[in-house]
């Protein structure tokens, strides 16, 4: 085999191994093992970042206390499909994305232009579903005479813009060995 004949045999496997690390995602500012570290470094940051097995025990305990009424605690593939973290204040936050619990910023515009277009075709709806405004719509609508109206404030928002009843610190928990997966 010639050594132009190895390049070409070689070719396709170096390209493909380009162009996955080149079209990778960068790799996030911190390890999930040292999020702690990094939010108290950079005080504030609004990066989302997905669930990590690391924080397991800390995101049980931000989960009950979110939602004190569940009945169970999340089995850990409910926490990787839910479980968001983020930095505010030096503290790592966590999110449980869900039906009508967005995580991402807020959007705080109080013109809509999905409750616009539902408006036109439900011109006196009483609500306006999340479906047409978004589910990260700041204000809830309604429709008068074809025309979407704020009829109220669904979420309050923190310093950064987020849903601050849908966010609370992951505590970092001493001592505690981590549960393992079976």
């Amino acid at each position: 085999m010639t050594a132009f004949s190895t390049i070409g045999v070689l070719a396709p496997a170096l390209l493909s191994a380009f162009v996955a690390t080149a079209g990778a995602a960068p790799t996030p500012a911190a390890a999930a093992p040292d999020l702690y570290g990094f939010c108290r470094q950079v005080k504030n940051d609004d990066t989302i970042r997905p669930y990590s097995h690391e924080l397991y025990n800390g995101t049980v305990k931000a989960f009950k206390k979110l939602f004190p009424d569940a009945k169970s605690t999340p089995r850990e593939q409910e926490l990787q499909t839910q479980a968001n973290y983020r930095c505010m204040n030096g503290k790592v936050l966590a999110c449980f994305v869900g039906a009508n619990l967005p995580c991402a910023k807020m959007n705080a515009a109080r013109d809509n232009p999905g409750a616009d277009e539902f408006c036109k075709t439900s011109p006196n709806a009483d609500v306006v579903p999340a479906f047409a405004t978004g589910h990260d719509a700041v204000y809830s609508y309604k429709c008068a005479s074809g025309k979407a109206v704020v009829a109220g404030r669904s979420w309050a928002l923190d310093k950064r813009g987020f849903a601050s009843k849908l966010w609370t610190e992951v505590p970092k928990l001493r001592g505690r060995r981590q549960r393992t997966l079976p």
